[in-house]
């Protein structure tokens, strides 16, 4: 653990996700004697999850008055006329999904999750003479809970097996419609215990289409944090999103819907008929798969020590000191970021 000068660090939230990333990060900077301020994007959901104790800022006046020394943020774009340097901490794993790799130019360092992450972003940043950011192996804040139980554990457990399905919100790879049937009636005929949690970016229809089947055995969850869910269940239902490697890492078994890519950890169907028995599978796994779910979780996220803040805030402070004159230039983004301008009603420098 670095010590040393103090520091003024801004969170930029834009949608729930961001909380369970940010808060362990919160705490190791209350820790060092930091202070940390929250900017939540107006009119969005994740507004709803802000505590009354947070130092909230609700302009760019004010974020410019805050002068932070460093700006952390889950989502993949940051208003560049935000004091500080960029910092990307990620909302999410590796899932498949087209651009994750892809350096948008906003940000100054990315604190990667493991080595599959930190393979990608290196990669591109020595494929260039002159590279605009750096990337640091840190480990994920949000997963340093993850190995510790959760208080909230007790008010999940139940005696049946106990089934979370978390689709993603990506319209051509979600899940929600093709298999709502199915998991209407086998929530109806098996004694599963099913937790249904959906994305911020999940449509309303979606939400309703399940709350429509809720029954003793099936409940939609409304909460920001996750890992009390993942802790609490059995077998993750998916289809292709990054849940599925954060459950993993407990070394329990997933079940995929038409994964985009499908690999040997997972237990991927691809018609709704087969989800029973994908299911009772996965409740009783094979050796190859707890092998191969083993050894994905190292790829991954080798680190489950509960430091991964720590490191961060190392890292960023690291930064800080030793500043960026070192990078490149980062592009204009001219369009974007009068995108970014017109959304925040900022028009200064």
């Amino acid at each position: 653990m670095m010590s040393g000068s103090h520091y003024k660090f801004l969170f930029y939230v834009t949608l729930s996700y961001s909380y369970p990333i940010l808060r362990p990060i919160e705490k190791e900077l209350e820790k060092r004697g930091h202070t940390v301020a929250w900017f939540v994007r107006k009119g969005t959901e994740a507004e709803k999850f802000i505590k009354t104790s947070d130092a909230v800022l609700h302009t760019v006046s004010e974020i410019k008055a805050f002068n932070s020394d460093a700006v952390l943020v889950p989502g993949n774009t940051v208003p560049s006329f935000f004091p500080g340097i960029k910092v990307q901490v990620f909302h999410g794993f590796d899932s498949g999904k087209k651009n994750k790799f892809k350096i948008r130019g906003y940000f100054d360092l990315y604190c990667t999750q493991g080595p599959k992450t930190t393979e990608g972003f290196e990669a591109q940043r020595l494929a260039v003479k002159n590279p605009t950011f750096d990337v640091i192996e840190t480990g994920w804040p949000k997963l340093d809970a993850l190995f510790t139980q959760q208080s909230e554990n007790s008010s999940l457990k139940t005696e049946s097996r106990k089934i979370l399905y978390a689709p993603t919100f990506s319209p051509a790879l979600t899940s929600t419609y093709a298999l709502l049937d199915e998991i209407q009636r086998l929530s109806m005929e098996r004694d599963w215990q099913w937790m249904v949690k959906f994305h911020p970016k999940v449509t309303a229809e979606e939400v309703a289409m399940y709350k429509a089947i809720e029954n003793d055995n099936l409940r939609v969850i409304d909460a920001d944090a996750v890992i009390p869910l993942l802790q609490s269940s059995d077998v993750l239902l998916s289809d292709t999103s990054s849940i599925m490697s954060e459950f993993s890492l407990l070394n329990k078994t997933v079940v995929s819907f038409n994964n985009r890519n499908p690999e040997s950890w997972m237990i991927n169907i691809t018609e709704a008929h087969q989800l029973e028995a994908g299911l009772l599978s996965a409740l009783k796994p094979n050796l190859d798969i707890l092998k191969s779910i083993t050894e994905h979780g190292k790829y991954v996220h080798p680190y489950h020590d509960g430091l991964s803040s720590q490191r961060v805030v190392d890292a960023v402070e690291t930064m800080i000191k030793n500043g960026t004159s070192h990078l490149k230039n980062k592009p204009l983004n001219l369009f974007r970021n009068l995108k970014m301008r017109i959304k925040l009603g900022y028009y200064g420098l």
